[in-house]
This record gives C-alpha cells, structure tokens and sequence, in this order.
C-alpha cells in the first residue's frame, strides 16, 4: 500500500414557579429578532438546539449504519514510494483496484457503488491512492503533477464519499480549468467525512484525526515536486480539517470556504506562515450557523469565530452570491479569486 495517507399531582401542592423567559436582545438596525435568535450565545435555544442535534444523530445515523452494511472492496494497492518516475505506475495500479472494487460492489448487489466506483476506473483518471472500503477515500491529480509550479488540494466537508465523489471532483475540474496548464489539482478525499446530520460534524474530532495526514501528505508532494507552490482550498467541515495541517511543508496559502469556523480564535491562532484567506458566498446558510463553542457532557461543541469576521483576521475575498455549494460553479467571482489566489496574483484578487 503506497503511504500517502489513511484509520399526578395533589390539590396540596404548591405551584411550581414560572420559569424566567430566555432574555430578549435588541436588533441592531437591519437585523429581525428571529435573526438575533441565532447569535444568543451558547445558552437557550442554542445549548438544546446542539444537543438535540446530538441525540438525534446519536439514535439516526447508528440505525442508518445498520440499514447499510459494509461493501465488499480489495485493499488498496500496494505501491510504495512514488516519484515523479513511478506515477503512471501508480495511476495504474490505481486504477486497476478502482475496477475490482467495482466488480466487487456489484457482486454484492450494490449497483450504485459499483457505478460510481467504475467511473473512477476509467483509463483517464489518475489516483496518488485509492481505497474502497467503507465510504471510501481518494486522492485523484488532475494535471501534470511533476511539472506543475502550483498545485491546489482540494478538502472536502461533509458527506463526501466515493459515492458522492463525482460532485466533489466536478469542482476540482473547474478550477483545474480555470488555473490552466501551469497548476494542478488535487482532490483529496482522505479522511472519512462526518454526515452533515451527525453527532461528528459538531465537533473538530474528525478534523484532528485526519489532519496528520493532510500534513504528511503535502510534506510528501514537496519531494515530489519540490518547486511546486501548495494552496490548500478547504470547504465547510473541511476548512477545520486544513486548519490544524496548514504548518506542513511548502503550504503557501489556505483558503477557507463556507466555513463554520475552525475551531481556532484567530488565524493568528493556526501558526503558520502561509496567507490565510476565508470567502462566505451571499447565499451561504452557513452564515447562520453559531460561530461559537459550547461544553456538552464534557464534549465541545461548535467551531469559534467565524473566519470571514474582522476579530479572526484573516484576507476575506470577494465569494459572490452563490450559496453553499458554489464556490466552485464556472464563471463565478468566487472561482475567479480562488484561481487567482492558487497562482500568485494576490494582487488582483477582490475583497468582500
């Protein structure tokens, strides 16, 4: 396996006293109070809101695990180290796992995974690793690797799968076509996404798990491609993800987008040396998400300050008005900066 990242009550009674209604905040002009509601902190109606969220996904997503048993899949590849001289070997061998895993799914009966996974083995797909157990992991190079002098990896949120990976790549592909023949891209699905309804997608543990890997693999591009310049481009759940990996090595920028927060305070706070960017789009519900955190049964809960706002302080960019899912949608503002930014251009890049 080539190591590039993986794991009654009585008339005596007295009255029970009335419960003190939560407390009412003054809108600021050009807010409602429902919007208000949102901000009240992390008491009230935010405290049962998340736990509510917990026990539901607690009782939910176990009962969907069950109703969905394991795929059948060959372990991944065994390739070893890779080079600039060994990647089409690696792409290949790839592949070939990627076609097994199909005849596998469909064996079992799965026909939509053995679909979407014979997509993925197609003779013009090119994979640094591939897994098929479980949801799956990818890592797929869109480009010429070994000759690019950028190189953008892509990090996805939640419920990202080989089952949904093909919506996850279509963003890569556009901005692979908006950067051109000098970059390449990476879509790194390498770490098991939380659900977007879950008790994980609530807290940074998943981040913390897949960092190290995120880390170790950027450091492993760097001895591939040593003069290649690395942005890191993180969406939702993601951006907690890139966070905590932005210290690897030859990481020049990270790029928050639609971000929860990431559970740090600041950039400041993330330590790194890389440009630190976050872009929110017009119509993003994620703007309405409480950028705070909160202790539940000794478990925190929430990501912080919300990384487009002044206090965390880092370069925010124009995202247009497209919504959570559009950052990467052909001839948007947002596509636009996030290329110019993966290149260099800083300087033309427009601010929120």
């Amino acid at each position: 396996m080539w190591t590039w990242g993986r794991p009654g009550k009585t008339s005596r009674q007295a009255p029970e006293p009335r419960p003190k209604p939560e407390p009412r905040l003054k809108p600021e002009p050009g807010l409602s109070q429902a919007s208000i509601g949102i901000g009240i902190g992390i008491g009230g109606r935010l405290r049962r809101g998340l736990l509510a969220l917990l026990v539901t996904g607690a009782v939910v997503v176990p009962l969907a695990a069950a109703a969905h048993p394991e795929i059948p899949a060959p372990a991944p590849a065994r390739i070893g180290t890779v080079t600039a001289a060994t990647l089409d070997r690696a792409y290949a061998a790839n592949r070939a796992n990627a076609a097994e895993a199909s005849r596998m799914a469909a064996a079992h009966g799965d026909h939509g995974r053995a679909s979407a996974v014979r997509a993925m083995a197609d003779p013009s797909r090119h994979y640094l690793s591939f897994d098929a157990r479980g949801p799956g992991r990818a890592v797929e190079v869109l480009g010429d690797l070994a000759r690019a002098d950028r190189v953008a990896v892509l990090v996805p949120g939640s419920d990202t799968s080989l089952d949904t990976y093909e919506r996850f790549r279509a963003g890569a592909l556009a901005l692979h076509r908006e950067l051109g023949t000098r970059a390449a891209v990476i879509a790194w699905l390498g770490y098991e996404t939380p659900g977007t309804i879950s008790p994980e997608a609530l807290t940074t543990a998943r981040a913390e798990q897949a960092a190290p890997d995120l880390r170790a693999f950027t450091t492993r591009l760097t001895a591939l491609n040593a003069r290649a310049r690395i942005s890191l481009l993180c969406h939702s759940y993601g951006t907690a993800v890139g966070a905590r990996a932005v210290n690897g090595r030859g990481i020049t920028d990270l790029v928050l987008l639609g971000s929860p927060g990431t559970g740090a305070e600041s950039a400041a706070d993330l330590r790194t040396g890389a440009r630190v960017w976050a872009g929110r789009g017009a119509d993003d519900w994620i703007a309405a998400v409480p950028h705070t955190t909160a202790d539940l049964f000794g478990t925190t809960v929430g990501f912080g300050t919300d990384p487009v706002s002044k206090a965390f302080g880092a370069r925010v960019f124009a995202a247009g008005d497209g919504g959570h899912s559009d950052y990467f949608r052909p001839g948007s503002v947002s596509l636009t900066n996030l290329a110019r930014i993966v290149l260099g251009r800083t300087s033309e890049v427009t601010h929120a």
